[in-house]
């Protein structure tokens, strides 16, 4: 998934993903109808985050269809978990995952999550997951793409501090251009030392995006930044 971060000469804002919304399944039709009212969040109210008692959150952007996500939050039970997508096939998939497994400590924001974080107070999240943006290949379409300055400043106004922010990718020029936009970022420092790339870090499972990266001969390319105390 991929967020509106400027607005062209007309004043619309230019969407850095396209809402391919597939044909959903039965079983994703019903779970969205049963458990959707208990798992969906306002993204009205982004002040209104559930988990009043301390415990730390994940915010995962872009989660497709929740293999990562369902599986830090069976393995982090302690932990809050929160999935931004706008796909609803891809919800709909996290949600029969979260009912598979008993999952409580899981809510997911089924909208744009750059408006959501911008109205957000404070600085919440312990770790911010991005894994596989859509690379947007062509050369014209590099400012559709997710990671980009602006993207970085919020996210380090929501980080808090000593949080982490993980990153994969198997497009090199976009994993490149990540790299000089995250180190260019005030507030986030390079955990691998400056230009270079991070070892996959463990929470982190190969999801069906990486295996068809690596199907085509595309190696994966990690990234992982600190929340420093500067700003």
């Amino acid at each position: 998934m991929e967020q509106p971060l400027k607005s062209d000469a007309f004043h619309r804002p230019v969407r850095s993903f396209v809402l391919r919304q597939g044909r959903l399944t039965t079983a994703q039709e019903r779970i969205l109808q049963e458990k959707g009212p208990a798992f969906l969040l306002d993204p009205a109210t982004p002040e209104a985050l559930p988990w009043k008692d301390g415990r730390p959150l994940l915010l995962e952007i872009g989660f497709g269809n929740g293999e990562h996500l369902a599986h830090f939050s069976a393995t982090h039970p302690d932990w809050g978990c929160i999935g931004a997508e706008v796909h609803r096939p891809g919800v709909g998939a996290l949600l029969l995952r979260a009912e598979d497994a008993g999952l409580q400590n899981l809510q997911v924001l089924n909208d744009d999550v750059v408006p959501w974080l911008k109205a957000m107070p404070g600085a919440p999240f312990r770790l911010v997951v991005i894994q596989f943006p859509d690379p947007w290949p062509k050369k014209r379409h590099h400012k559709r793409r997710l990671v980009q300055p602006g993207l970085a400043r919020l996210l380090v106004q929501r980080l808090a501090p000593g949080g982490e922010l993980q990153l994969a990718t198997d497009w090199e020029d976009y994993a490149w251009q990540m790299l000089e936009v995250l180190e260019a970022a005030t507030g986030l420092r390079n955990m691998a030392g400056p230009g270079s790339f991070s070892p996959r870090p463990e929470n982190r499972i190969p999801t069906r995006f990486e295996r068809r990266g690596e199907a085509l001969g595309h190696r994966v390319y990690d990234l992982r930044f600190i929340r420093t105390g500067e700003e």
